[in-house]
């Protein structure tokens, strides 16, 4: 039997109010960015600096290595959008050895300002760019109140107006070339911080499907939709009959394979050629996160998804109609988490459709994932009242964040409920006989119940003074003396540890950073968190 993986996750969804994080990185493990990426290079953020000379004698660098890339370039993402009315500098200190480089392109190195939620984020990009010398260390800085930039779209505000920047690219010696260049580069830094917005804790499992044992689905959570909406078919030319047969859906081996067929089905009165399934989960909710881990299928015509639409939907035959249904699609919102379509293999997208987006689908990202069919993948919305974010495996392509929200961009403050399904299109490839949605697992969190997690932590955990300068002092009750006690930062990564071994104990934590970080004390029975703030 599966076991729910009781993670770090507290790290990243931990509940914190507005606080200041630096933007750094001197690649000694001291910094802030995590998100370091080679598009079209090789890099490598821990290697050994071969110039220990000059401004830079620091042991470890990063090593930009374009190969012949065409658009070669190393780059970062950051929480929170950066403020560049306030602060507009960026710097760094770059090594490019001449012996590195071929062709004939100028010495060079571009500053380059993205938002990284637009499907072609270099498309409204702005960039600064800079001469360099060759072998020797110089520190690089760019501007962008007083620098020469370029707007990559001519219509877009003068940087220092916008707040829609939140990734960093830096590339050498231009781009649209298949020349090499190598490169060191280290102790990156903003001169300012970013404002790391208010999340909700989403850590509380308040709905979940395992699905553990063998033979059909659990209908105490799942009900097959199988109705045809306007008596003949279903929407947007599908050609399926959904059912409710264990061939279209079944438990085994620890995963729920939701399946299509090629086969001959009369229901309603309706003969079709192929049949698959469709579920409701009788658990609808407001807000939180929703997990599916899936393999999918694969094949022209094949369309697996996996959705939400508003409890209030008068769709014909849904689960929650009959007792809910007062509001016809889109008013009642929908929220594409997962769609794939065969013709476009591997290509995965988000979307929400609302009176404002619908029909043509205005509103959605996606990301290519190469094994989308072969491996399974964790599909995530996080639903807060100001935005819906999504990812797969961590890795955010589209966020929902209209600056009016009203019914008609924002019907979204009200109950949801998951759909999975695997529809068949007219363009079905001839060859198709079977294929499934596999999936893993379905979990739905919340914010836990603030009185029960603050009075666990009141009766075996106090922290003070916080915020802190210098000094921190913890006190614990008896069961968690000879624990572990850890501080990580924001992003995750753990700067301090230490053994419990009295019920009260004063932690050095001047050599911290400002900002916040998190307390974690473990014992054989579990773990206590809490968050902490230097100033």
């Amino acid at each position: 039997m599966k076991r729910l993986i009781s993670a770090i996750l507290f790290l990243f969804t931990f509940a914190i109010t507005t606080n200041s994080q630096t933007v750094e990185d001197d690649f000694e493990g001291n910094g802030t960015i995590n998100t370091w990426f080679g598009d079209d290079c090789d890099i490598d953020v821990n290697f050994l600096n071969p110039w220990q000379e000059g401004i830079n004698t620091s042991n470890t660098v990063l090593l930009y290595s374009d190969t012949g890339g065409q658009y070669a370039n190393v780059r970062f993402d950051v929480m929170a959008n950066f403020n560049l009315s306030v602060n507009q500098t960026f710097s760094f200190k770059i090594y490019v050895p001449s012996f590195g480089i071929t062709g004939n392109q100028p010495n060079q190195v571009s500053l380059k300002l993205q938002d990284r939620f637009l499907s072609a984020p270099w498309s409204t990009q702005s960039e600064i760019v800079k001469p360099i010398v060759l072998d020797q260390w110089q520190e690089v800085s760019f501007n962008f109140s007083t620098d020469d930039y370029i707007n990559l779209d001519s219509g877009s505000a003068p940087p220092t107006e916008r707040t829609d920047f939140n990734r960093v690219l830096i590339q050498l010696n231009g781009e649209n070339n298949s020349d090499r260049v190598t490169a060191y580069i280290d102790d990156v830094l903003y001169d300012g911080e970013i404002e790391i917005p208010v999340e909700p804790n989403f850590d509380y499992l308040v709905w979940n499907d395992e699905f553990d044992g063998s033979g059909a689905i659990d209908t105490s959570k799942w009900f097959h939709q199988t109705l045809l909406p306007n008596g003949q078919s279903w929407y947007n030319n599908e050609i399926q009959h959904y059912t409710n047969r264990t061939e279209n859906t079944y438990v085994s081996d620890g995963t729920m394979k939701l399946v299509a067929k090629k086969e001959t089905f009369t229901d309603q009165g309706v003969t079709k050629q192929y049949t698959s399934a469709r579920l409701n989960s009788k658990f609808a909710f407001t807000y939180g996160k929703v997990e599916v881990r899936a393999k999918l299928p694969t094949g022209i015509g094949t369309w697996p998804a996996i959705w939400t639409l508003g409890k209030n939907i008068t769709e014909p035959g849904g689960y929650w109609t009959n007792d809910f249904g007062t509001t016809s699609w889109p008013a009642c919102g929908e929220i594409d988490i997962m769609e794939h379509w065969g013709d476009n293999q591997n290509f995965v997208q988000s979307a929400m459709h609302t009176p404002s987006s619908f029909g043509g689908t205005i509103n959605k990202g996606g990301q290519m994932i190469p094994t989308a069919s072969t491996e399974f993948h964790l599909y995530t919305l996080v639903w807060t009242e100001e935005k819906m974010t999504f990812s797969v495996d961590g890795n955010v392509h589209y966020v929902y964040n209209p600056e009016i929200k009203n019914a008609d961009t924002w019907p979204f403050d009200a109950d949801q409920y998951l759909l999975l399904n695997f529809a068949i299109q007219p363009s079905i490839d001839p060859n198709f006989t079977e294929d499934a949605m596999e999936i893993d697992y379905v979990r739905i969190y919340q914010e836990a119940p603030l009185s029960v997690s603050d009075e666990h932590k009141r009766n075996k955990l106090s922290v003070y003074p916080n915020p802190a300068v210098n000094i921190l002092t913890l006190r614990v009750n008896d069961e968690f003396i000879n624990s572990k006690a850890e501080v990580y930062n924001i992003l995750g990564q753990k700067i301090i540890e230490w053994t419990m071994d009295k019920t009260q104990k004063d932690i050095d934590i001047s050599q911290l950073k400002n900002g916040v970080y998190f307390l974690r004390i473990e014992n054989n029975e579990g773990f206590i968190t809490e968050k902490i703030v230097k100033k």
